[in-house]
């Protein structure tokens, strides 16, 4: 019985793979193998080893620049967005009073950052608190009807129930598609701050909240003094 040795001798498409990945410079050493290697083209005609390299290296250069110009652009909203927080924040600690303070938060939200809807909402006795043009709930209210955001003494960012976004937004909670809201407290829990798109995919679950936590902060810091001047 013979053996065949030409196909035992054969290679397979597996070993040449292996061979010129580990012999990177193979073409180096026979450039004359490269001309007689041809590639089908979407459009029929063959073209060489080389064409065909240059052809991915320059999509490959389109999609990293694409990426390049994404990241700049995340770059510049992320620039513009600092920018308005800073000066929101510097306002805050500007304010005199909460009349003052609660003004230059709304003012803000809507002009600055042209945010849908937002809210601000403090927990307490509306009589014993600074008159001001904000919503005042007792805290047991705001324990039934959001204590679940409440709870989490943190920021929160999706899709909320129908009876939270009446209580955060009102009248215009039936157009509120998604939020992101923070509670704001020192020492013990005295408001909520939300802010609402009418794209319910606008605030996801997973989206940053970084600089709502910073104007979240600084209220944190300010408001509670002011909360106490009658």
């Amino acid at each position: 019985m013979t053996t065949d040795t030409n196909v035992d001798n054969m290679l397979t498409a597996s070993q040449i793979k292996d061979y010129l990945q580990a012999n990177p410079d193979f073409f180096e050493e026979y450039p004359d193998i490269l001309q007689l290697i041809s590639l089908p083209h979407e459009s029929g005609v063959a073209v060489s080893l080389i064409e065909r390299q240059v052809s991915l290296l320059r999509d490959r250069n389109q999609e990293m620049r694409e990426r390049i110009n994404s990241l700049l652009d995340a770059a510049k909203t992320n620039d513009k967005l600092f920018e308005k927080t800073k000066r929101l924040i510097i306002s805050l600690l500007e304010a005199k009073n909460l009349a003052a303070l609660v003004d230059t938060l709304t003012e803000s939200l809507g002009t600055d950052f042209q945010v849908e809807f937002h809210s601000f909402i403090l927990f307490g006795d509306q009589q014993s608190l600074p008159a001001c043009n904000t919503k005042v709930v007792g805290m047991e209210q705001a324990n039934s009807q959001i204590g679940t955001l409440l709870r989490t003494n943190r920021p929160i960012s999706g899709v909320l129930g129908s009876e939270e976004l009446a209580f955060l937004f009102g009248d215009q909670s039936a157009d509120v598609g998604s939020v992101a809201a923070v509670p704001l407290s020192h020492g013990s829990t005295f408001g909520i701050l939300a802010i609402g798109n009418s794209d319910p995919n606008y605030y996801r679950s997973s989206m940053g909240t970084l600089f709502l936590s910073y104007i979240a902060d600084v209220l944190n810091r300010v408001a509670p003094k002011l909360l106490q001047e009658k």
